[in-house]
């Protein structure tokens, strides 16, 4: 066990990661140069497309110094805020983390978040500087920057770039000085922490986890402690970039088992594994994670429900962060209420779907959870518009808060006051990191940062700002729920909870834009948007007409006065039986409002 080293990389999104991990992976041999590509722990494609890491990975590295032979687990987390729960999962199952951070941009907001994450659990902390050899790296700066932020010494900080691969035999030597080894004994009851899973068709479930006490070996009976489930442990192994059978596993080890297990419900991330014979305790710790967004989730076709929800439960494994329930509406059918942690990773999720499990799916207007009192002095949670209690009967409805910390250069931070005071924020502190980036910590209704805030931050400082945010409770709010009406008729996938300052302006932009979508019929389509039954704004898209008066020339008025009548009445029927077919476009048109 004092050969093993368990760590991983932490930074903010795009400060190399991955490329360093390709760089470490290399030096030590681990991968043949046939196998070798640019982020080559990415496997997805949409990671390779979007040039971001979404699932963190875990690959085994063997590393030589001074004639003792060192066991590496290497994990390479994602860096977006909307994936931190695969960075929480992955601290978990190590003792230390290389903090990464970029030489030309300095210290950024998930940064911070990471490094906090990093400590709660303990961890010992190697900074680095990457990308020294860019143009635009600030050396002494970012290392000051470091310095305040752990208090660690200048000679502690290393210097690298994992493009060039400055500076990676120092780190695999650090980690080895400074990372201490799995503390954990082998005469203990067995105990492992599973950290991921993946579905495979051919073998079942595929779990992978870290062992803190005792020995694991194959054909062991095993049995999962929050589901008291027996089963066999038919293949155990260790992650290289293919999996690499064992015969036996030892406390401190990190690896995969295969139990043959189909059920998706049966395994689940932050449980132990233990010996049925000679059972351990439950690790503790682990926490649940706490969607932020919610949307619903439907098939196209209503008979693709079942599989739908086959689909559903084998993407839950891979993602652990994605919560869902079965939920129903008029105007889609069957389908499912999902929590995401962001709308990052409700498109993600929706891409996989497409492309891993070929589900075409309507996804619903995001928002986020409130909490509805009644009169009476019941609680509801509301997770939707439709079960919003009626306001006669309501006392007051409270929206979650968010403390949002941004990190930007001081000439942007005017630009920031107005986004962030028109989106309802309060500011609460600001202080200067160094002379030119400053710390800007506000409170926020999570409500409003749902759309298209991190989008707009971007470009209102034109890329310079870093946002991070962690919830801190619920607040009373004027909330009310805006319905929208096609010709009378409630689309409640449409319907949404806002804000009542904002329900006029919403309205009307969203009553524009699915004039826009919605298709002419031969009938006119009212499109109104309402709060209970004021209606607060309306368009109109006209009836496809025939020109029936064209066979009238001259004569009398009254004649084409008369086959213009006749049509009116006949449109009139028609709009009475017909009904309005709403593209998927509309519903993703929300989303895109400005």
């Amino acid at each position: 066990m004092k050969q093993i080293r368990n760590f991983c990389i932490i930074a903010h999104i795009d400060h190399g990661k991955s490329t360093l991990a390709d760089r470490l992976l290399e030096h030590t041999h681990t991968i043949g140069e046939r196998d070798m590509q640019a982020q080559v722990l990415d496997d997805m494609d949409l990671e390779r497309e979007k040039g971001i890491t979404i699932k963190s990975h875990a690959i085994q590295v063997s590393y030589k110094l001074e004639n003792v032979d060192y066991i590496f687990n290497l994990i390479d987390t994602p860096g977006h805020v909307d994936f931190s729960y695969e960075v929480s999962r992955a601290l978990a199952a190590c003792e230390g983390a290389l903090l990464l951070v970029d030489a030309s941009q300095g210290i950024q907001a998930q940064t911070i978040s990471n490094l906090y994450l990093a400590l709660e659990n303990d961890l010992e902390i190697i900074p680095v500087i990457n990308k020294i050899d860019m143009d635009g790296a600030m050396i002494p700066e970012v290392t000051d920057q470091i310095i305040d932020l752990i208090g660690c010494k200048a000679e502690d900080i290393l210097l690298a770039s994992g493009k060039s691969g400055i500076g990676i035999e120092e780190i695999l030597q650090a980690i080895v000085k400074r990372i201490p080894a799995p503390s954990g004994s082998y005469e203990a009851p067995l105990q492992a922490l599973i950290f991921d899973s993946v579905y495979n068709s051919f073998r079942g479930i595929i779990i992978y986890y870290r062992i803190m006490n005792g020995v694991l070996r194959k054909n062991d009976k095993i049995k999962f402690i929050s589901t008291d489930k027996d089963y066999d442990a038919q293949e155990i192994g260790i992650l290289k970039l293919t999996m690499e059978e064992k015969k036996e596993m030892k406390s401190g080890d990190v690896g995969y088992i295969i139990t043959g297990i189909k059920n998706a419900k049966e395994v689940k991330v932050g449980d132990t594994i233990t010996l049925a014979s000679k059972p351990g305790e439950l690790i503790q710790g682990f926490e649940e994670v706490k969607p932020m967004v919610f949307a619903g989730i439907f098939p196209v076709e209503t008979d693709a429900f079942e599989e739908l929800r086959d689909c559903m439960e084998k993407l839950q494994l891979n993602d652990a962060s994605l919560t869902f329930e079965l939920e129903t509406s008029q105007a889609l059918g069957f389908g499912f209420r999902c929590g995401f942690l962001g709308l990052l990773h409700m498109e993600i999720i929706q891409e996989r779907l497409e492309r891993e499990f070929n589900q075409t799916v309507i996804t619903t207007v995001p928002n986020v959870s409130f909490i509805a009192y009644t009169s009476k002095g019941d609680t509801i949670q509301v997770n939707n518009p439709t079960e919003m209690p009626d306001p006669t009967k309501l006392d007051r409805i409270e929206e979650p808060f968010i403390k949002a910390q941004i990190i930007t250069q001081s000439e942007y931070i005017g630009n920031i006051m107005t986004l962030c005071l028109g989106k309802r924020g309060n500011l609460i502190n600001q202080s200067y990191i160094t002379p030119t980036r400053v710390e800007l910590i506000f409170e926020m209704p999570l409500t409003e940062i749902v759309f298209d805030f991190y989008d707009k931050l971007k470009s209102q400082t034109r890329g310079y700002a870093s946002f991070d945010y962690a919830p801190i409770g619920y607040r009373e709010a004027d909330i009310v729920r805006m319905d929208i009406l096609l010709n009378g008729e409630k689309v409640d996938a449409l319907g949404s909870l806002i804000h009542r300052s904002r329900a006029q302006d919403f309205g009307r932009k969203l009553c524009e834009k699915l004039k826009e979508l919605l298709t002419k019929q031969q009938f006119q389509i009212a499109i109104q948007a309402a709060i209970g039954a004021k209606v607060i704004a309306r368009e109109n898209i006209s009836a496809m007409r025939k020109d029936v008066t064209a066979k009238c020339y001259g004569g009398d008025i009254s004649r084409k006065r008369k086959l213009l009548e006749k049509q009116k009445e006949g449109k009139k029927r028609m709009r009475q039986i017909g009904n309005v077919e709403v593209p998927q476009e509309a519903f993703l048109a929300v989303l895109k409002l400005d």
